[in-house]
């Protein structure tokens, strides 16, 4: 498996960044791209590393439907897309007018794109599982959040998911946002994969501060004994900084490239 950082909030090398997220996953001859953060980076850094993602790409995988992670996708179509069904609704913070979800609405994604759309764990091949909605079953992850929905009811972001990909008998994650919760997601996608070994998990935590919930969330994947963990995006410093103690992190750029 081989991952490389085509948008990120850090730039690498000589190319761009933007607050956003975007990966190309090549698996077992399976290419993938997951998330397009907000505008044309990721396709101007992946042509500068010889990628051409509209011809190159089997299928795009949208973690979740905010506006940083799946804006991009208005710079392409005719290709699949796979999401919760829930990605596409108008979403705010608290107390504001600002949409913070995707400038495409489910009708005008329907046009662009073969849209495949699932609550459940979807194979997209026999070692790549998009992970459809995380159970949230730990105490110490989304309990709380600043967000609501087009309905004014407080918003969980219930579309949060992340691939859960089995590699030489090791499982590695790669993660959006995780409003869902790191743990919750790393949890389930050993549960649903039947893997007791994660090898990586790689993308945003959603963790703000070095609190009681970053502390939890480090013991917690210290118990799983998990080999590499790659914190990015939303992960803001404090809590990067405490991952950085434990487990000697590296800050992740755009045009970074992985093997697993």
């Amino acid at each position: 498996m081989r991952l490389t950082v085509l948008t990120e909030n850090v730039a690498g090398y000589d190319l761009l960044a933007e607050h956003g997220l975007s990966y190309y996953i090549e698996c077992n001859e399976k290419k993938i791209l997951f998330d397009t953060g907000h505008t044309t980076v990721f396709l101007e850094n992946a042509k500068k590393i010889g990628i051409d993602i509209t011809k190159e790409i089997d299928i795009v995988v949208l973690s979740h439907g905010h506006w940083d992670h799946g804006d991009g996708l208005r710079f392409m179509k005719n290709q699949t897309l796979l999401t919760h069904p829930s990605a596409f609704i108008k979403r705010y913070h608290k107390n504001d007018t600002v949409n913070i979800g995707l400038e495409l609405n489910r009708l005008e994604a329907e046009k662009r794109y073969h849209l495949i759309t699932s609550e459940r764990p979807y194979k997209i091949t026999n070692t790549v599982l998009f992970l459809g909605e995380i159970p949230r079953v730990n105490s110490f992850e989304s309990k709380t959040t600043t967000f609501e929905d087009e309905h004014g009811n407080e918003d969980f972001v219930p579309d949060d998911s992340a691939l859960a990909i089995v590699e030489n008998d090791r499982l590695v994650i790669v993660t959006g946002c995780s409003h869902s919760g790191i743990c919750n997601i790393t949890d389930y996608a050993m549960k649903v994969t039947g893997m007791k070994k994660v090898k990586a998990i790689l993308g945003g935590f959603h963790l703000k501060g070095d609190d009681l919930q970053t502390k939890k969330t480090i013991q917690h994947l210290k118990q799983l004994n998990i080999e590499c963990v790659y914190p990015s995006h939303c992960t803001e410093l404090p809590a990067l900084a405490s991952f950085y103690n434990e487990f000697g992190i590296r800050q992740i750029k755009t045009g970074m490239i992985f093997n697993f």
